[in-house]
């Protein structure tokens, strides 16, 4: 079948992200009594005797999903957190800058009123928020940590970004609607 469209058919948009911590409820914790998410629902443990882990997640073959949970934060994307057991289980937190390095970001309408919940629940904030330049001038950002070490930045831009004087289009915004 041949298709002049690009991208996945039927794409509507992200439906999660899925990473993988240390302490399930640990975590859980901190997005939710911290960050301020709701959890839903939580999984497992499964493993496996075959090579189905191997074939289907691309794992060691005796890994367990020891659990998962899905959580939501206001009207961002769901997430989904994993806790593994695996013989060659990389136990060292990605930075940026490492092959799959990732972080979240959280919009927040008051930078200032953020980081001073994130300091009174003792989380270690990387510097102080920063302006960017070009075409994301109008928005403000700061990375912190989780209590294991994962990356996660505050970014608020009430007034939008520079790219939108130069588009119709936009990118996500809680805020308002999408074009």
């Amino acid at each position: 079948m041949s298709s002049s469209a690009k991208g996945l058919p039927g794409l509507r948009g992200t439906d999660h992200i899925g990473f993988t911590v240390p302490d399930l409820d640990q975590a859980v914790d901190f997005f939710v009594n911290v960050i301020g998410c709701e959890a839903f629902y939580d999984l497992g443990p499964f493993k496996a005797d075959d090579d189905w882990m191997a074939t289907h997640l691309n794992v060691h073959p005796k890994t367990v999903m020891k659990r998962l949970k899905f959580l939501r934060c206001q009207h961002g994307s769901n997430f989904e957190i994993f806790e593994y057991g695996a013989p060659d289980q990389n136990r060292q937190q990605p930075r940026n800058s490492d092959i799959g390095g990732h972080h979240l970001a959280f919009y927040v309408d008051d930078m200032e009123a953020a980081l001073a919940h994130l300091r009174a629940h003792g989380v270690k904030i990387l510097g102080e928020p920063t302006l960017s330049r070009n075409a994301s001038a109008g928005q403000t950002w700061v990375y912190f940590l989780s209590p294991w070490g994962m990356q996660l930045e505050l970014v608020s831009y009430p007034g939008g970004k520079r790219y939108e004087k130069d588009t119709e289009r936009r990118l996500w915004h809680p805020a308002k609607p999408q074009a």
